[in-house]
């Protein structure tokens, strides 16, 4: 008797967009992906808690603004809730504030609605496995505004036991690059990239991929 092959892992998937027009082609969109199930469609940032909540859920592709509660403030409200639920920001604007306060709230993706499903589908893998993924756009972005901010003070220098291949992540890092982009620069695998931001983030006291921008530039690897 044959072994019937193992079924694929389901990545659960609520997609919030005030837009009807938007949220319900998306949602089916995505529902036609095989290892994603999107258990949700949300209007605004209450709905999407309350999906959350009604669980389980895996990661929130998430638009920006919305009403009763925008997404940056669901995001914030779903990093402190529910730590173990990924958000991918999908949105038309890819101004500063937009970018750094996503990514400050605890987003671990970005894209804008240029992105097609490829990248969306991309983005959600990624996001569900603890990586980021920015789009090239939003990358710019982030790199032009943190190159004209100063360090904090005291946080020029990195650690002395920073090792030289974590080092080497955060210059990457620092030149915009995402996980993907640096596991094929360095000739490793994604997971050892991830487990190497783990690494200095921790031992660098970085917040997130903003502030390690920041810091490789200050430390003059970007």
């Amino acid at each position: 008797m044959s072994e019937q092959p193992e079924k694929q892992q389901q990545l659960r998937v609520v997609v919030a967009d005030d837009q009807a027009a938007v949220r319900e082609p998306l949602a089916a969109v995505l529902a036609l992906v095989e290892d994603i199930d999107v258990v949700a469609a949300a209007a605004n940032g209450g709905e999407v808690l309350t999906a959350v909540a009604a669980g389980p859920v895996d990661v929130v592709l998430m638009d920006l603004r919305m009403p009763v509660m925008d997404g940056i403030e669901t995001t914030r409200r779903l990093a402190e809730e529910h730590p173990q639920v990924a958000v991918v920001v999908l949105t038309t604007f890819a101004d500063d504030d937009s970018i750094l306060g996503a990514l400050a709230a605890g987003a671990r993706g970005y894209l804008t609605k240029n992105a097609g499903r490829q990248d969306i589908t991309r983005a959600i893998r990624a996001a569900a496995a603890g990586q980021s993924v920015l789009d090239r756009e939003v990358q710019d972005r982030l790199l032009a505004t943190v190159r004209t901010k100063a360090p904090a003070p005291g946080q020029t220098a990195l650690p002395q036991d920073l090792t030289p291949r974590e080092r080497e992540v955060l210059a990457l890092i620092g030149q915009g690059l995402p996980n993907r982009g640096i596991a094929e620069k360095l000739f490793i695998s994604e997971a050892t990239v991830k487990t190497h931001i783990n690494n200095l983030f921790a031992k660098a006291d970085i917040r997130d991929r903003a502030d390690a921008v920041r810091r490789a530039i200050a430390a003059g690897l970007a």
